[in-house]
């Protein structure tokens, strides 16, 4: 299902949702952790391989396999045309090094053979669904993937939903019970505006990392108690 069919079947649910309760979440949120202020994060074909290492471990874990790869190879274009086995070897840090190692090769020689390079700017003159299911067709990369590219490096107004911000957009009832992480990209875009996406992802994210943990949230500490439906019931 493409993100504009996924849009409209989830625009049901989210319509009833007040967009007056949206806006008090984004305050609340800004007076916890601080306005936000967008950096791109480097180039997309950079961000694309950074999200891919960060899967399933820390950030501290990626970014090292990440620096490690550009120091053995001293580019993305080579590792294009570095066997397997020693992007496997240099990502170690991240794990499922075996996975992600073929992985990469895979989507960057898949860029190339397509554009004859690794230059992904085009995508900043597509909407953001557009730009989307083009790089979700791209083998191994998935919604959550592709949003992050489009948003910290071309500054797109896209939504990624890891978990962290699933669980806490799901007990403020942002999103319902039932609606995966993949749908709830749609879901949140059409309930954020634009120019509100990046600081509320990112401060969703601290939010699921300090305050609402998936195990005994801290919901007598939480700024957005008040406001949540779910407080003290996980």
């Amino acid at each position: 299902m493409s993100d504009s069919q996924l849009e409209t079947s989830v625009s049901t649910r989210t319509s009833t949702v007040d967009p007056a309760f949206v806006q008090r979440v984004a305050q609340a949120l800004d007076e916890m952790y601080g306005p936000r202020t967008w950096q791109s994060r480097g180039r997309p074909v950079d961000v694309l391989v950074e999200t891919v290492l960060s899967q399933n471990t820390s950030d501290v874990n990626s970014a090292r396999a990440f620096r490690s790869l550009l120091d053995r190879f001293g580019s993305l274009e080579a590792v294009a045309d570095a066997p397997v086995e020693e992007i496997e070897q240099s990502i170690a840090h991240a794990g499922l090094s075996r996975i992600k190692s073929a992985r990469i090769r895979r989507m960057l020689r898949s860029l190339r053979e397509e554009h004859g390079d690794l230059d992904l700017g085009f995508l900043s003159s597509m909407s953001v669904s557009e730009a989307r299911d083009y790089l979700t067709a791209i083998d191994g990369v998935g919604p959550k993937t592709a949003s992050c590219v489009l948003l910290f490096a071309l500054g797109m107004p896209a939504m990624p939903v890891d978990t962290h911000v699933h669980r806490v957009a799901r007990r403020l009832g942002l999103v319902g019970p039932k609606v995966s992480a993949e749908a709830a990209h749609a879901a949140l875009e059409t309930l954020v505006p634009d120019g509100q996406r990046y600081a509320f992802h990112v401060n969703l994210i601290d939010h699921g990392r300090r305050v609402c943990h998936a195990r005994r949230p801290r919901c007598q500490s939480c700024g957005l108690a008040a406001l949540c439906p779910g407080a003290f019931s996980a």
